[in-house]
């Protein structure tokens, strides 16, 4: 399955410990504006509330062809996850500091499905050995093609 979206920012700033999938509820602009690939998943975040999660800061573009009835680009998504999932996911949320974060959006079938990440903030040093370890690799690689 090719992603529509993907926020590799997430992967950069988190630890990411667990995925899951999970539908999302949309209008038929929004899955059309979907399908030519004007989804932007950089700034959003999943919100579990009264027992559901809801999908917040996802930009979706307008529908180019829609009329006046087209959707807003920033609403809040439900996503449509299981109640015992849901509960799953809180309570690791509420123990452990964890955040729900959605890390890629792709069609399967004629669904529109989102992989969310249960994720760990990074810190600065975090970040900065992982840089180090990603071009020690790449150093490696680089050796192991000209020793060919």
């Amino acid at each position: 399955m090719k992603p529509v979206s993907e926020n590799r920012k997430a992967y950069h700033d988190f630890f990411i410990d667990e995925t899951c999938e999970a539908g999302i509820a949309l209008t038929g602009t929004e899955v059309k504006s979907i399908r030519q690939g004007k989804a932007n998943l950089r700034d959003s975040y999943v919100l579990i509330k009264d027992g559901e999660a809801f999908l917040l800061g996802c930009h979706i573009s307008p529908y180019s062809h829609g009329n006046i009835m087209n959707h807003d680009p920033l609403r809040t998504r439900k996503l449509l996850l299981k109640k015992r999932e849901i509960d799953r996911l809180r309570g690791k949320i509420i123990q452990k500091g964890y955040t729900l974060i959605p890390l890629k959006m792709y069609f399967k079938g004629p669904y529109v499905k989102l992989e969310i990440g249960l994720a760990r903030g990074k810190k600065f040093f975090d970040k900065r050995e992982a840089l180090k370890e990603k071009e020690a690799s790449r150093q490696i690689e680089r050796a192991l093609k000209r020793a060919r």
